[in-house]
């Protein structure tokens, strides 16, 4: 199996797109990521765990451009008098001395 594939049994009843018909069976959920080329074809990082050739159903998920970046989500989330709280006295439960250094090596 792949270490980054996420695979889950499903039940799902699926119909047929034009009768919209019950098809009788049950798929296997697999996530990976992939890229989108400039043809607009989808390669996935990983060989999936599937026994081909045959056909699958794909659902892409796309992030949304019109979304904030991350930058711009940080200073909004900083900004926030939601957060407010964090800066009383009471929420600094940590000091320099506390605690062991993290050394990721």
């Amino acid at each position: 199996m792949i270490d980054s594939c996420y695979a889950e049994q499903a039940s799902y009843r699926p119909r047929r797109k034009q009768t919209g018909e019950l098809v009788d069976g049950t798929l296997r959920a697999i996530e990976v990521e992939g890229t989108v080329d400039e043809q607009h074809r989808l390669h996935v990082d990983e060989p999936l765990p599937v026994d081909g050739p045959g056909r699958v159903r794909v659902l892409v998920l796309i992030p949304d451009a019109s979304g904030p970046e991350d930058p711009e989500w940080l200073r909004a989330a900083a900004s926030n008098p939601a957060f407010d709280f964090l800066q009383h006295e009471d929420e600094d439960l940590y000091g320099p001395a506390d605690g062991r250094p993290f050394l990721d090596h």
